[in-house]
Parts: C-alpha cells; structure tokens; sequence
C-alpha cells in the first residue's frame, strides 16, 4: 500500500464528500444546490492560485431552456384498424418534452433497424424506405462490423438527426437492447419527469425539428410489432447474433399529444487557467474537465436525492485535486492549463458544448481535453481502461504514464454502450480537439468486472449513488498522480497532440 496514494485519496474524497452530500440536492442543472457546488469550485480554484477566466471572474453564465412535460394532459396511442389504445408512461415508455411538439403528431411508423448511416462504410438503413411524415422505431447500437468510434459517432443524436431529418422523418422511437442498457427500465421510468434543457440559443440545438421523441420499454415493445410479420424477439435474436436487421413499416400508427411547460435558467460553467511558461506556446491550452451537475431531487420517494458521488463529484474532486498538486509542486507548463468544470453534462453534454463554441479563454488554441467523468474508482487500480486510446499521439502519453506507475492500459471494452460519445470530452472531439477518458479497469471474468457490472445495475443514475458506497481511496489517489503527469507530459511535449493518421476524428482537425 502507498501511503502517499491513500493521503492523496482522502484529500480527494473530501470534495467529494461537500459535493455529493444532501446539502446539495443532487446539483441540479441551474439549481440552488448546483450554485452552491460552482462556488465551492471556484474557491478551490483560487486556493490553488488558479487565474480566474470566466466571463464574471471564475463563472461563465449558461443560459438554457426549460421544458417540463406534463404528463397529466399528455397522450401516447398505439391506432391499428383505426382503433386506439393507451400506451402508458412510465411502463411502457417515456416521452421527451419537446418544443418542437407544439400540435398532436399522428404518423405511421416504419422500423428501421438501428437508424444508422455510415457513409465510410457503405451502410445505410435508411435506403429505399419512404419515412416523409413518419416517425421511426429504431434498436440502439449498431453491427459489430462497424468500428467502435465510427458507430459511436453516427450513433449519437445528432448525426442521427440529420440523417433522418433529411429522410423527412418527423419523430423517433428508440428501443433498447436490454443487454445493452446502463440503467434498468424501472430507474427510466423514475426520472422520466425531471425536466429537459437544452442551451437557450436555437442556433445550437442539433435536434430541431424532431416532433415526437420517445423510448419504449423493451419488455413492452412486442405490441408494437405485432402484426407486422415481424416480433421484438426476432429482431434482439438477429441484432445478438450480429445478423442483418429487417426493415419493414409497423401495423398501426402512433399519436402523441405533448403538453410542456416551458421556462428559462441560467446555470454556470467554472473556469480557471494556469498560464504558460514558454513565450511560444503558452498560446496553446490543454483543458482538464469535469462535470459539476448531476440530476437533482426526485418527485417521489423515501429518499429522493440523487447524490451523484461517482457521477460525477468524484470527477470534480479530480479536478480540484490535480490542480492544488500543481500549485504544490510549482508546476511551469510551457503550455497553458484550463482547469474547466461544466454544467449541463446530464441534459446533453451542454455546458461543454456552450465553452467549446464560446471559450471565456480569449485567443487560446485548445490543443487537447483530459475529462474525468465517472472513473469509479471501485477496486485497486491495476488496470486503466481509456477511451479514445487508439485516436490520437494522447495515447502514446497515458501508455508511458501508466507505465511509470505500474498501471496496464486498456482499449474499451463496451464499445457499443458508445461512452466515448456521451460524455464532454466529444464537445471537444467536434472541435478537432484529441481527448481521452476513463475508467478503473477489469479483466473479463474478475470479481472487479462484477463490481463494476452491479455498480452500474444498482447505483448509476440513482440514489444510491451517493456517500454510502465502497470506493478504493489509494486508487483514487494513485489516479490523481496519473493524471498530473499527463497533464504534465502534454503541457511541455515539443509538439501539441494530435490525431493518428487513420482516426476517423482527423476529420475534424482544424
């Protein structure tokens, strides 16, 4: 045992202990308990003699969008023969508050297999389908024949969107995999209600124009089918055995009535810079990021607040513990340190998003993002999986790092659960930026891969995220060294990161 590591590890555990405590209410999005968590960053900041680089010293405001829907005067009806039936909230599906859902929808319904077009791969589940005006029922995830990022990638909202947007679609219906799902139906169904945000400026919403947004409960999903030739079975029996899926119109037709009340909030991103020593290159910045948000209070229940400990106030400790390291140390990077800690990661990586289109930094070149965001440190550190390993020259510096410390690095073993999409460090992927991100590491087959599994079967995105839960805290220490010498190592490399040659992000270099 490293007694350094385990020190290092209760440090870190005390902000998460602030951050994830009731106090806080599950720091909400634009909340009291979020204030009060962007505050406590901010402070944190300044005791490691961080510069403030917000728009109002360390806060950069966000402004969003509120839609609250509201159940009690909405509708969902499943019409065969011209014979409606109710589909319930709740056991049946979730339906999304949208604002582009101003009138009842009725449309016919096509399944479309997993929605997606990969022109790079020649795949296209949309051709030869007539979809103008009809909503689309589609399987999450995608062939195993498509490489994991290029799927991830076209498998996010809004590259599927455009696709289907283009194809006249009006409304989509995703139907999980159940071997796939994070989160079991019934954690759905609990906070279907919280309410949905999007960034206040129009010009940024990647979904506009979509009606009808819903999920359906997998174990539910067979009425859908029936008629059509077709059963749910057949199709999660093709998707397992990596098999072609169908494509074929349902037999019925959906309606949906959406009553949402809408309102505005502003919430708040945290950010800080540490300049650079080098006259040449402190013009570039490496970014270091977190989410502070997490989802809130919920309507009912014994106990109703979701802490949001790993996901992602263990993030935030990271943050804020690399960055006393620095001030510890003395640390003079060549380049320039962003130390940023977003809103809005849970309503759609929004925060993240806002700074990579608005940076408060003026004139700064981001040459790379280092994002932490529910590592879950649940075991001892022996293995570090990385997403986006395989991308960019960022690779080669974790592999050397980890080495260092006696730590083996890992590609995804999930691919399809497409996390290297679904968290902030894709803002910054959009922009051309290489980035990573991270999670403790497991063999197949391990009492740590059990951990892990019953971790996210049991805790994610629930209440019992929260302080009453076993974590490693020499780990987590070990972690927090980790990540200063890649900070480190990327802030005074010669060169700036960049993508490797056959990455398909190189595309968006700029």
């Amino acid at each position: 045992m490293s007694a350094g590591d385990l020190e290092e590890g209760r440090r870190w555990w005390k902000h998460v202990e602030f951050l994830a405590s009731d106090r806080l209410e599950g720091r909400n999005t634009g909340s009291a308990g979020h204030k009060l968590a962007v505050e406590y960053v901010a402070g944190e900041f300044e005791r490691a003699g961080l510069k403030p680089a917000g728009v109002n010293g360390y806060i950069q405001p966000v402004p969003f969008a509120v839609r609250q829907l509201d159940e009690a005067n909405s509708k969902v009806e499943w019409i065969v023969n011209d014979v409606p039936s109710a589909v319930a909230f709740g056991d049946e599906v979730t339906l999304a508050a949208r604002s582009d859902a101003a009138k009842p929808v009725t449309a016919a319904a096509v399944f479309v297999g997993y929605g997606l077009v990969v022109p790079e791969q020649n795949y296209d589940d949309l051709k030869g389908l007539d979809l103008k005006g009809k909503v689309v029922v589609k399987l999450s995830g995608g062939p195993k024949s498509i490489p994991g990022n290029l799927k991830s990638h076209y498998s996010s909202g809004a590259e599927t969107w455009k696709s289907l947007k283009a194809a006249g679609v009006i409304g989509v219906i995703s139907v999980a995999n159940p071997k796939n799902m994070d989160i079991p139906w019934a954690r759905i169904a609990e906070s279907r209600l919280h309410p949905s945000m999007s960034l206040a400026d129009p010009r940024m919403d990647d979904t506009a124009g979509l009606q009808v947004a819903m999920t359906v409960n997998p174990s539910k999903a067979e009425r859908f089918f029936a008629g059509s030739g077709h059963t749910f079975q057949e199709i999660l029996a093709l998707a397992d055995s990596d098999q072609p899926l169908p494509k074929f119109p349902l037999k019925g037709q959906f309606r949906v009535k959406s009553s949402v009340r809408q309102s505005a909030v502003e919430s708040q991103n945290v950010v800080a810079v540490l300049p650079g020593s080098d006259s040449t290159l402190r013009s570039e910045y490496v970014v270091l990021s977190a989410h502070v948000d997490h989802l809130g209070v919920a309507e009912q229940g014994e106990d109703r607040i979701f802490n949001g400990a790993m996901d992602n106030a263990s993030g935030i400790g990271w943050l804020l513990e690399t960055a006393r390291r620095v001030k510890q140390t003395g640390l003079k990077p060549r380049r320039s340190l962003i130390f940023l800690a977003v809103t809005g990661e849970e309503k759609g990586l929004q925060g993240s998003k806002f700074f990579a289109e608005h940076p408060s930094v003026k004139n700064a070149r981001i040459v790379a993002d280092i994002n932490m965001d529910m590592v879950l440190p649940l075991f001892p550190l022996r293995y570090l999986e990385v997403q986006g390993l395989g991308e960019s020259s960022l690779g080669a510096d974790i592999r050397a790092v980890c080495e260092a410390r006696g730590v083996e690095v890992q590609f995804d073993k999930e691919p399809d659960r497409n996390r290297f999409i679904r968290s902030d460090q894709y803002s910054f992927v959009k922009h051309g930026i290489p980035s990573l991100a991270f999670k403790f590491g497991w063999i197949p087959g391990s009492p740590e891969e059990k951990i892990y599994k019953e971790w996210y079967r049991d805790r994610y995105h629930g209440v019992k995220d929260d302080l009453q839960q076993p974590v490693d805290l020499e780990g987590a220490g070990k972690f927090t060294g980790i990540l200063f010498d890649l900070l480190s190592r990327v802030a005074n490399a010669d060169d700036h990161p960049h993508w490797n040659g056959d990455s398909f992000f190189k595309r968006f270099e700029r």
